[in-house]
Protein backbone atom coordinates (compact mmCIF):
# COMPACT_ATOMS: atom_id res chain seq x y z
CA UNK A 1 0.00 0.00 0.00
CA UNK A 2 1.39 3.37 -1.07
CA UNK A 3 0.81 6.17 1.22
CA UNK A 4 2.06 9.67 0.33
CA UNK A 5 1.78 12.82 3.12
CA UNK A 6 -0.23 10.79 5.31
CA UNK A 7 -2.90 9.55 2.49
CA UNK A 8 -3.11 6.79 0.63
CA UNK A 9 -2.53 6.71 -3.11
CA UNK A 10 -5.36 6.51 -5.12
CA UNK A 11 -5.98 3.65 -7.48
CA UNK A 12 -3.40 1.84 -5.70
CA UNK A 13 -4.25 -1.43 -4.22
CA UNK A 14 -4.81 -2.79 -0.88
CA UNK A 15 -3.15 -5.93 0.94
CA UNK A 16 -6.63 -7.42 2.25
CA UNK A 17 -9.87 -6.75 2.57
CA UNK A 18 -10.56 -4.66 6.15
CA UNK A 19 -13.67 -3.14 6.94
CA UNK A 20 -14.01 0.17 8.88
CA UNK A 21 -14.92 0.71 12.57
CA UNK A 22 -16.59 3.15 13.87
CA UNK A 23 -18.78 4.48 17.01
CA UNK A 24 -21.56 7.10 17.00
CA UNK A 25 -20.83 8.37 20.26
CA UNK A 26 -24.19 8.52 21.29
CA UNK A 27 -23.86 6.21 24.15
CA UNK A 28 -26.76 5.55 26.75
CA UNK A 29 -27.38 3.12 29.66
CA UNK A 30 -27.27 -0.23 26.98
CA UNK A 31 -24.52 1.22 24.83
CA UNK A 32 -23.83 3.48 21.48
CA UNK A 33 -27.30 4.24 19.43
CA UNK A 34 -24.91 2.25 16.51
CA UNK A 35 -21.39 1.44 15.81
CA UNK A 36 -19.10 -1.50 15.02
CA UNK A 37 -18.04 -2.84 11.94
CA UNK A 38 -19.77 -0.87 9.23
CA UNK A 39 -18.18 -1.56 5.63
CA UNK A 40 -21.28 -2.11 4.15
CA UNK A 41 -23.32 0.68 6.28
CA UNK A 42 -26.24 2.48 5.55
CA UNK A 43 -29.29 0.75 4.42
CA UNK A 44 -29.30 4.36 2.25
CA UNK A 45 -26.23 3.75 0.26
CA UNK A 46 -27.58 1.83 -2.70
CA UNK A 47 -27.12 -0.76 -4.83
CA UNK A 48 -23.36 -1.21 -3.19
CA UNK A 49 -23.11 -4.86 -4.89
CA UNK A 50 -23.38 -5.22 -8.86
CA UNK A 51 -23.40 -8.71 -10.24
CA UNK A 52 -22.33 -8.71 -13.97
CA UNK A 53 -23.04 -11.60 -15.82
CA UNK A 54 -20.65 -10.50 -18.94
CA UNK A 55 -17.79 -10.93 -16.76
CA UNK A 56 -19.26 -13.14 -14.20
CA UNK A 57 -17.99 -11.02 -11.60
CA UNK A 58 -19.73 -9.21 -8.31
CA UNK A 59 -18.69 -5.95 -7.93
CA UNK A 60 -18.59 -4.59 -5.10
CA UNK A 61 -17.89 -0.91 -2.93
CA UNK A 62 -17.44 -0.90 1.33
CA UNK A 63 -15.73 1.27 3.78
CA UNK A 64 -12.25 -0.15 4.11
CA UNK A 65 -9.22 1.50 6.44
CA UNK A 66 -5.32 0.59 6.93
CA UNK A 67 -3.36 -1.85 8.15
CA UNK A 68 -1.81 1.01 10.93
CA UNK A 69 -5.23 2.97 11.87
CA UNK A 70 -8.19 1.11 11.75
CA UNK A 71 -10.41 4.46 11.87
CA UNK A 72 -9.27 5.97 8.66
CA UNK A 73 -11.71 5.40 6.19
CA UNK A 74 -11.08 4.09 2.76
CA UNK A 75 -13.45 4.33 -0.49
CA UNK A 76 -13.20 0.41 -1.53
CA UNK A 77 -13.99 -2.01 -4.42
CA UNK A 78 -13.28 -5.05 -5.24
CA UNK A 79 -15.06 -8.16 -7.14
CA UNK A 80 -15.85 -12.19 -6.81
CA UNK A 81 -14.69 -14.02 -9.50
CA UNK A 82 -17.82 -16.58 -9.93
CA UNK A 83 -15.42 -18.98 -12.48
CA UNK A 84 -12.39 -18.73 -10.62
CA UNK A 85 -13.92 -18.56 -6.63
CA UNK A 86 -11.65 -15.78 -6.24
CA UNK A 87 -10.92 -12.07 -5.32
CA UNK A 88 -8.46 -9.57 -6.14
CA UNK A 89 -6.66 -6.88 -4.18
CA UNK A 90 -9.07 -4.41 -3.97
CA UNK A 91 -8.65 -0.60 -4.74
CA UNK A 92 -8.44 2.59 -3.19
CA UNK A 93 -10.98 4.38 -5.35
CA UNK A 94 -10.63 7.16 -2.90
CA UNK A 95 -9.05 8.27 0.53
CA UNK A 96 -11.21 10.06 2.84
CA UNK A 97 -7.94 11.46 4.94
CA UNK A 98 -8.78 12.61 8.21
CA UNK A 99 -12.40 11.05 8.02
CA UNK A 100 -13.77 8.01 9.99
CA UNK A 101 -16.99 8.11 9.12
CA UNK A 102 -18.64 5.20 7.11
CA UNK A 103 -21.53 7.55 6.52
CA UNK A 104 -19.23 8.55 3.71
CA UNK A 105 -19.29 4.96 2.18
CA UNK A 106 -19.63 4.68 -1.47
CA UNK A 107 -22.81 3.04 -3.83
CA UNK A 108 -22.24 1.66 -7.16
CA UNK A 109 -23.61 1.28 -10.70
CA UNK A 110 -22.47 -0.71 -13.59
CA UNK A 111 -23.71 1.24 -16.75
CA UNK A 112 -24.58 -0.43 -19.87
CA UNK A 113 -21.29 -0.11 -21.90
CA UNK A 114 -19.61 -2.00 -18.58
CA UNK A 115 -17.87 1.28 -17.47
CA UNK A 116 -17.96 0.91 -13.57
CA UNK A 117 -19.15 4.26 -11.22
CA UNK A 118 -18.46 4.84 -7.83
CA UNK A 119 -20.87 7.59 -6.25
CA UNK A 120 -18.93 8.45 -2.73
CA UNK A 121 -21.34 9.95 -0.39
CA UNK A 122 -20.48 13.66 1.40
CA UNK A 123 -21.72 14.52 4.70
CA UNK A 124 -23.71 17.78 4.66
CA UNK A 125 -21.90 20.60 3.22
CA UNK A 126 -18.64 20.08 4.93
CA UNK A 127 -17.37 17.16 3.16
CA UNK A 128 -18.04 16.50 -1.25
CA UNK A 129 -19.84 14.12 -2.88
CA UNK A 130 -17.79 12.30 -5.46
CA UNK A 131 -18.02 10.47 -8.64
CA UNK A 132 -15.84 7.86 -10.02
CA UNK A 133 -15.97 6.57 -13.11
CA UNK A 134 -13.68 3.26 -14.03
CA UNK A 135 -11.01 3.93 -16.87
CA UNK A 136 -11.90 0.60 -18.36
CA UNK A 137 -15.10 -1.74 -18.82
CA UNK A 138 -15.46 -4.38 -15.94
CA UNK A 139 -12.08 -2.80 -14.40
CA UNK A 140 -11.54 -1.86 -10.97
CA UNK A 141 -7.80 -1.22 -12.16
CA UNK A 142 -8.08 2.49 -12.11
CA UNK A 143 -11.05 5.84 -11.44
CA UNK A 144 -11.35 8.84 -12.86
CA UNK A 145 -13.02 11.67 -10.61
CA UNK A 146 -16.15 12.90 -12.74
CA UNK A 147 -17.89 15.11 -10.58
CA UNK A 148 -18.01 16.87 -6.87
CA UNK A 149 -20.81 18.10 -4.99
CA UNK A 150 -23.07 18.33 -2.04
CA UNK A 151 -24.25 14.28 -1.86
CA UNK A 152 -24.93 12.44 1.04
CA UNK A 153 -26.63 8.40 0.61
CA UNK A 154 -26.04 8.21 -2.74
CA UNK A 155 -28.74 5.78 -4.83
CA UNK A 156 -27.70 5.66 -8.43
CA UNK A 157 -29.45 3.82 -10.65
CA UNK A 158 -28.70 3.25 -14.79
CA UNK A 159 -31.84 3.27 -16.98
CA UNK A 160 -31.59 1.51 -19.97
CA UNK A 161 -31.14 3.55 -23.27
CA UNK A 162 -31.60 6.87 -20.76
CA UNK A 163 -28.54 6.89 -18.84
CA UNK A 164 -28.63 7.87 -15.05
CA UNK A 165 -31.62 8.21 -12.83
CA UNK A 166 -29.75 9.56 -9.32
CA UNK A 167 -31.17 9.96 -5.58
CA UNK A 168 -29.49 11.21 -2.91
CA UNK A 169 -30.01 13.45 0.05
CA UNK A 170 -28.98 17.30 0.98
CA UNK A 171 -29.11 18.62 4.45
CA UNK A 172 -30.78 21.94 3.17
CA UNK A 173 -33.92 21.98 6.13
CA UNK A 174 -32.69 18.42 7.35
CA UNK A 175 -31.86 15.79 5.45
CA UNK A 176 -34.21 16.19 2.04
CA UNK A 177 -34.49 14.26 -0.76
CA UNK A 178 -33.24 15.00 -4.05
CA UNK A 179 -32.47 13.72 -7.19
CA UNK A 180 -31.04 14.09 -10.72
CA UNK A 181 -30.24 12.16 -13.90
CA UNK A 182 -27.50 12.28 -16.73
CA UNK A 183 -27.29 10.49 -20.12
CA UNK A 184 -23.69 10.39 -19.86
CA UNK A 185 -22.43 10.63 -15.96
CA UNK A 186 -20.53 13.81 -16.64
CA UNK A 187 -23.42 16.25 -17.62
CA UNK A 188 -26.00 15.88 -14.97
CA UNK A 189 -29.28 18.19 -14.85
CA UNK A 190 -29.86 20.28 -11.78
CA UNK A 191 -31.28 19.27 -8.12
CA UNK A 192 -34.60 18.64 -7.76
CA UNK A 193 -36.36 18.50 -4.54
CA UNK A 194 -38.51 15.29 -4.38
CA UNK A 195 -39.83 15.56 -0.26
CA UNK A 196 -39.12 17.97 2.16
CA UNK A 197 -41.00 17.48 5.30
CA UNK A 198 -38.32 18.10 8.12
CA UNK A 199 -36.22 15.41 6.77
CA UNK A 200 -36.25 11.42 5.76
CA UNK A 201 -34.19 8.41 5.20
CA UNK A 202 -35.07 6.69 2.10
CA UNK A 203 -34.15 3.20 0.15
CA UNK A 204 -34.90 3.15 -3.61
CA UNK A 205 -34.93 0.18 -6.35
CA UNK A 206 -35.49 0.24 -9.78
CA UNK A 207 -37.65 -2.56 -12.11
CA UNK A 208 -37.29 -2.31 -15.38
CA UNK A 209 -38.02 1.16 -16.07
CA UNK A 210 -39.58 2.01 -13.17
CA UNK A 211 -37.59 3.94 -9.79
CA UNK A 212 -39.48 3.63 -6.34
CA UNK A 213 -38.39 5.36 -3.86
CA UNK A 214 -39.46 4.55 0.07
CA UNK A 215 -38.84 6.86 2.53
CA UNK A 216 -39.45 7.85 6.68
CA UNK A 217 -39.77 11.13 7.87
CA UNK A 218 -38.43 13.20 10.75
CA UNK A 219 -40.57 15.56 12.71
CA UNK A 220 -39.12 18.18 13.37
CA UNK A 221 -36.31 17.45 11.72
CA UNK A 222 -35.05 14.96 14.85
CA UNK A 223 -33.99 11.88 13.23
CA UNK A 224 -34.39 10.05 16.56
CA UNK A 225 -38.49 10.92 15.70
CA UNK A 226 -38.08 8.82 12.19
CA UNK A 227 -41.24 7.58 11.58
CA UNK A 228 -44.45 6.95 8.86
CA UNK A 229 -43.81 5.33 5.43
CA UNK A 230 -44.14 6.52 2.03
CA UNK A 231 -43.53 5.48 -1.34
CA UNK A 232 -43.67 7.46 -4.71
CA UNK A 233 -42.68 6.47 -8.22
CA UNK A 234 -41.23 7.34 -11.31
CA UNK A 235 -41.89 5.64 -14.69
CA UNK A 236 -40.08 8.68 -17.02
CA UNK A 237 -36.78 9.26 -15.41
CA UNK A 238 -38.69 11.76 -12.74
CA UNK A 239 -39.76 13.60 -14.94
CA UNK A 240 -43.09 12.70 -13.28
CA UNK A 241 -43.96 11.12 -10.02
CA UNK A 242 -46.96 9.38 -8.65
CA UNK A 243 -47.96 7.24 -5.46
CA UNK A 244 -48.15 3.33 -5.54
CA UNK A 245 -51.41 3.05 -7.49
CA UNK A 246 -50.35 5.59 -10.14
CA UNK A 247 -51.70 9.00 -9.30
CA UNK A 248 -49.66 12.01 -9.91
CA UNK A 249 -48.78 13.68 -7.10
CA UNK A 250 -46.66 17.23 -6.79
CA UNK A 251 -43.00 17.69 -5.75
CA UNK A 252 -41.60 18.19 -3.81
CA UNK A 253 -43.71 16.34 -0.96
CA UNK A 254 -44.06 19.00 2.32
CA UNK A 255 -47.19 17.55 4.25
CA UNK A 256 -46.34 14.58 6.08
CA UNK A 257 -50.23 13.65 5.66
CA UNK A 258 -50.26 13.47 1.50
CA UNK A 259 -51.25 11.21 -1.15
CA UNK A 260 -47.61 8.92 -1.07
CA UNK A 261 -48.23 7.87 3.08
CA UNK A 262 -48.57 3.95 3.20
CA UNK A 263 -48.67 3.91 7.10
CA UNK A 264 -49.49 7.04 9.71
CA UNK A 265 -46.94 5.00 12.35
CA UNK A 266 -46.24 8.30 14.13
CA UNK A 267 -50.11 7.97 15.36
CA UNK A 268 -48.92 5.02 16.87
CA UNK A 269 -46.31 6.28 18.62
CA UNK A 270 -43.80 3.92 16.57
CA UNK A 271 -40.46 4.55 14.62
CA UNK A 272 -39.35 3.53 11.28
CA UNK A 273 -35.98 2.08 10.40
CA UNK A 274 -36.31 0.73 6.66
CA UNK A 275 -33.85 -1.93 5.19
CA UNK A 276 -34.59 -2.37 2.01
CA UNK A 277 -36.85 -2.31 -1.06
CA UNK A 278 -37.76 -5.35 -3.45
CA UNK A 279 -40.30 -6.28 -5.74
CA UNK A 280 -42.79 -9.18 -6.24
CA UNK A 281 -43.64 -10.95 -9.77
CA UNK A 282 -45.86 -8.78 -10.80
CA UNK A 283 -43.83 -6.07 -10.17
CA UNK A 284 -45.70 -5.01 -6.98
CA UNK A 285 -43.12 -3.07 -4.27
CA UNK A 286 -42.37 -4.95 -1.03
CA UNK A 287 -40.79 -2.99 1.54
CA UNK A 288 -38.66 -4.62 4.95
CA UNK A 289 -38.02 -1.97 7.85
CA UNK A 290 -37.75 -2.81 11.75
CA UNK A 291 -40.47 -1.18 13.55
CA UNK A 292 -39.62 0.27 17.36
CA UNK A 293 -41.04 1.94 20.19
CA UNK A 294 -37.52 3.68 21.02
CA UNK A 295 -34.57 5.23 19.27
CA UNK A 296 -31.84 3.86 21.97
CA UNK A 297 -30.46 0.69 22.20
CA UNK A 298 -31.54 -1.84 25.35
CA UNK A 299 -35.40 -3.43 26.03
CA UNK A 300 -36.87 -0.36 26.45
CA UNK A 301 -37.27 -0.03 22.85
CA UNK A 302 -38.99 -3.31 22.17
CA UNK A 303 -40.67 -5.37 20.69
CA UNK A 304 -38.13 -4.43 17.31
CA UNK A 305 -40.48 -5.87 15.06
CA UNK A 306 -38.99 -7.10 11.50
CA UNK A 307 -42.13 -6.21 9.04
CA UNK A 308 -42.93 -6.91 5.41
CA UNK A 309 -45.32 -4.65 4.04
CA UNK A 310 -46.85 -5.76 0.22
CA UNK A 311 -48.78 -3.80 -2.26
CA UNK A 312 -51.16 -6.25 -3.38
CA UNK A 313 -52.46 -4.32 -6.17
CA UNK A 314 -55.20 -2.45 -4.72
CA UNK A 315 -54.30 -2.18 -0.33
CA UNK A 316 -51.08 -2.68 1.67
CA UNK A 317 -50.59 -5.54 3.66
CA UNK A 318 -48.33 -6.07 6.73
CA UNK A 319 -46.99 -9.28 7.64
CA UNK A 320 -44.39 -9.75 11.20
CA UNK A 321 -40.83 -11.82 10.35
CA UNK A 322 -39.29 -11.57 13.55
CA UNK A 323 -38.05 -9.29 16.52
CA UNK A 324 -34.06 -8.80 17.38
CA UNK A 325 -32.54 -6.48 20.02
CA UNK A 326 -31.38 -2.94 17.67
CA UNK A 327 -32.86 -0.49 15.69
CA UNK A 328 -29.51 -0.93 13.16
CA UNK A 329 -30.09 -4.64 12.77
CA UNK A 330 -30.29 -4.23 9.10
CA UNK A 331 -30.41 -7.44 6.61
CA UNK A 332 -32.06 -7.50 3.03
CA UNK A 333 -35.01 -8.72 1.28
CA UNK A 334 -34.61 -11.46 -2.22
CA UNK A 335 -37.59 -12.23 -4.50
CA UNK A 336 -37.79 -14.70 -7.08
CA UNK A 337 -40.58 -15.99 -8.04
CA UNK A 338 -42.56 -17.88 -5.38
CA UNK A 339 -39.59 -17.77 -2.71
CA UNK A 340 -38.98 -15.14 -0.31
CA UNK A 341 -36.23 -14.54 2.13
CA UNK A 342 -34.33 -12.09 4.35
CA UNK A 343 -30.60 -12.24 5.20
CA UNK A 344 -29.54 -10.40 8.05
CA UNK A 345 -28.72 -9.86 11.60
CA UNK A 346 -31.89 -11.30 13.53
CA UNK A 347 -30.40 -13.92 16.11
CA UNK A 348 -28.36 -12.14 19.70
CA UNK A 349 -24.71 -11.52 19.26
CA UNK A 350 -21.99 -11.22 21.57
CA UNK A 351 -22.65 -7.59 22.00
CA UNK A 352 -26.78 -8.62 23.18
CA UNK A 353 -27.34 -4.73 22.70
CA UNK A 354 -25.21 -3.75 20.18
CA UNK A 355 -25.40 -3.12 16.42
CA UNK A 356 -26.44 -6.57 14.96
CA UNK A 357 -25.90 -10.04 16.13
CA UNK A 358 -25.62 -13.17 13.96
CA UNK A 359 -26.77 -13.50 10.68
CA UNK A 360 -29.76 -16.04 9.65
CA UNK A 361 -31.43 -16.71 6.30
CA UNK A 362 -34.97 -16.94 6.54
CA UNK A 363 -37.60 -17.93 4.42
CA UNK A 364 -41.07 -17.46 2.99
CA UNK A 365 -43.56 -19.44 0.41
CA UNK A 366 -46.57 -17.35 0.90
CA UNK A 367 -45.51 -14.04 -0.18
CA UNK A 368 -44.47 -12.98 3.48
CA UNK A 369 -47.26 -13.52 5.13
CA UNK A 370 -45.34 -16.52 7.52
CA UNK A 371 -41.36 -16.68 7.71
CA UNK A 372 -39.23 -19.73 9.10
CA UNK A 373 -35.69 -19.33 9.83
CA UNK A 374 -34.04 -22.16 7.36
CA UNK A 375 -30.15 -21.55 8.25
CA UNK A 376 -28.00 -19.84 11.17
CA UNK A 377 -25.11 -18.28 9.09
CA UNK A 378 -23.01 -17.17 11.64
CA UNK A 379 -22.63 -18.75 15.36
CA UNK A 380 -20.79 -18.41 18.18
CA UNK A 381 -18.94 -15.17 16.79
CA UNK A 382 -16.75 -12.94 19.20
CA UNK A 383 -17.68 -9.87 17.44
CA UNK A 384 -21.29 -9.13 16.38
CA UNK A 385 -21.99 -9.03 12.05
CA UNK A 386 -24.30 -6.33 10.72
CA UNK A 387 -25.60 -4.97 7.76
CA UNK A 388 -25.90 -7.68 5.29
CA UNK A 389 -26.35 -6.15 1.90
CA UNK A 390 -28.26 -7.65 -1.54
CA UNK A 391 -26.09 -7.28 -4.66
CA UNK A 392 -28.35 -6.02 -7.33
CA UNK A 393 -28.94 -8.80 -10.03
CA UNK A 394 -27.54 -11.09 -6.95
CA UNK A 395 -25.94 -14.21 -8.40
CA UNK A 396 -27.05 -17.56 -6.07
CA UNK A 397 -22.91 -17.62 -5.45
CA UNK A 398 -22.16 -14.33 -3.70
CA UNK A 399 -26.04 -13.81 -2.46
CA UNK A 400 -25.66 -11.19 0.57
CA UNK A 401 -21.98 -9.63 2.22
CA UNK A 402 -21.42 -7.86 5.43
CA UNK A 403 -19.00 -6.85 7.83
CA UNK A 404 -17.93 -7.70 11.40
CA UNK A 405 -17.01 -5.59 14.73
CA UNK A 406 -17.27 -5.54 18.35
CA UNK A 407 -20.09 -2.94 19.15
CA UNK A 408 -18.74 -1.79 22.52
CA UNK A 409 -15.15 -1.46 21.40
CA UNK A 410 -12.81 -0.85 18.95
CA UNK A 411 -11.77 -3.81 16.94
CA UNK A 412 -10.84 -5.23 13.59
CA UNK A 413 -13.45 -5.78 11.16
CA UNK A 414 -13.37 -8.78 8.59
CA UNK A 415 -15.74 -8.71 5.45
CA UNK A 416 -18.01 -12.11 4.65
CA UNK A 417 -20.34 -13.13 2.37
CA UNK A 418 -22.72 -16.19 1.86
CA UNK A 419 -24.38 -17.83 -1.40
CA UNK A 420 -27.51 -18.69 -1.40
CA UNK A 421 -27.49 -21.85 0.22
CA UNK A 422 -26.49 -20.62 3.53
CA UNK A 423 -22.69 -21.46 2.93
CA UNK A 424 -20.59 -18.31 4.10
CA UNK A 425 -17.10 -17.33 3.26
CA UNK A 426 -14.62 -14.67 4.93
CA UNK A 427 -12.86 -12.49 2.57
CA UNK A 428 -8.80 -12.78 3.47
CA UNK A 429 -8.21 -9.85 6.05
CA UNK A 430 -4.24 -10.42 4.81
CA UNK A 431 -3.21 -10.71 0.69
CA UNK A 432 -0.01 -11.84 0.30
CA UNK A 433 -1.08 -13.03 -3.10
CA UNK A 434 -2.51 -10.19 -6.22
CA UNK A 435 -5.92 -13.21 -6.06
CA UNK A 436 -6.33 -15.25 -3.38
CA UNK A 437 -9.53 -17.64 -2.38
CA UNK A 438 -11.74 -16.69 0.60
CA UNK A 439 -11.79 -18.79 3.72
CA UNK A 440 -15.21 -21.26 3.72
CA UNK A 441 -16.31 -20.93 6.79
CA UNK A 442 -17.40 -24.13 9.37
CA UNK A 443 -21.52 -22.48 8.79
CA UNK A 444 -24.80 -24.56 9.24
CA UNK A 445 -24.92 -24.05 5.67
CA UNK A 446 -27.23 -26.13 3.59
CA UNK A 447 -24.82 -28.41 1.43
Amino acid sequence: MLVLNNAVAQNAKADGYRGIWFTLGQVSAYGDKYSGGLGTYTSSHVPVGVYAKQVHKTFFVYGGTTQQDEKHLLIMIGYFDHKKKSVPKPVIVYDKKNVDDPHDNASLSIDEDGFIWVFVSGRGTSRPGLIFKSNEPYSIDAFEEILQGEMTYPQPWSVKGKGFLYLFTKYTKGRELYWKTSEDGRNWTEDKKLAGMGGHYQVTNLYNKKLASVFNYHPGGNVDKRTNIYLVQSVDMGKTWATVNGKTIQTPLTDPVNDALIKNYEAEGKLVYINDLNFDKNGNPVILAVISKGFQPGPAGDPRVWTIMHWMGNNWRFDSVCTSTHNYDMGSLYIEQDKWQIIGPTETGPQQYGTGGEMALWESTNEGKTWKKQVALTANSTRNHSYARRPLNAHPGFYSFWADGNADTLSVSNLYFCNKKGKVWKLPYNMQNDVEKPELLLSTGKP
